[in-house]
């Protein structure tokens, strides 16, 4: 008989405009599949109870690139460089679950190994947390508790939860170091970079 892990959810944070990248990130696409359809791909990987894709506006082209997950969009009827009002969205979705993997969909090096290791991570450590250590600091993807939706501070800008995180004494969260991860796409010299390394395809 198996014992069924403690119950995660997922929130995929999918809302930003892509300002300073000039074409909407969420639908590059790496080896044929958009960057929000592997987000949340791989977060359905992770056995989760429920995943949460926040975006800025429901509409049928997103929904149909997600129609084969199992996922439900909630939307930010207010995204603007503060990353506070996509984690505000989910805080009624979320308050509840013990353990919630908080996701970008801006990252093409992310693997299902990484998520399962931070959940695991996460249940082991003394806060409950875990997080990607990018440049020496903790980043998301992150685990945090579900109550911390319901606390969110403005202004805290792109940063969301790390800010909190980082304020955590170091030995009661559990670091994953990824210097894959440290490629997100966020400016026209980043693709570039991304594509020359095939992370993500040449169009589209």
């Amino acid at each position: 008989m198996t014992t069924r892990a403690p119950a995660h959810a997922v929130v995929v944070l999918a809302a930003g405009g892509s300002t300073r990248l000039g074409q909407p990130k969420q639908w590059l696409c790496r080896d044929g599949e958009t960057l929000l359809h592997r987000a949340v791909r791989l977060a359905t990987e992770t056995a989760p109870d429920a995943v949460w894709v926040v975006v800025a506006e429901a509409n049928e082209a997103t929904s149909q690139a997600l129609a084969d997950l199992r996922c439900t969009q909630l939307v930010n009827t207010s995204p603007t460089a503060d990353m506070a009002d996509s984690l505000r969205t989910a805080a009624d979705a979320v308050r509840a679950v013990p353990q919630v993997l908080v996701m970008l969909c801006d990252q093409p090096a992310l693997t299902r190994g990484h998520l399962r290791a931070l959940l695991d991570g996460g249940r082991g450590s003394a806060s409950g947390c875990a997080a990607t250590l990018l440049h020496g600091l903790a980043a998301v993807p992150a685990v945090v508790p579900g109550h911390w939706f319901d606390a969110v501070p403005s202004g805290t800008g792109r940063g969301g939860f790390r800010q909190r995180l980082r304020a955590l004494p170091r030995e009661t969260v559990f670091l994953l170091p990824s210097t894959e991860l440290e490629l997100d796409i966020d400016t026209p010299d980043d693709l570039r970079a991304a594509r020359q390394q095939g992370l993500i395809d040449a169009k589209g």
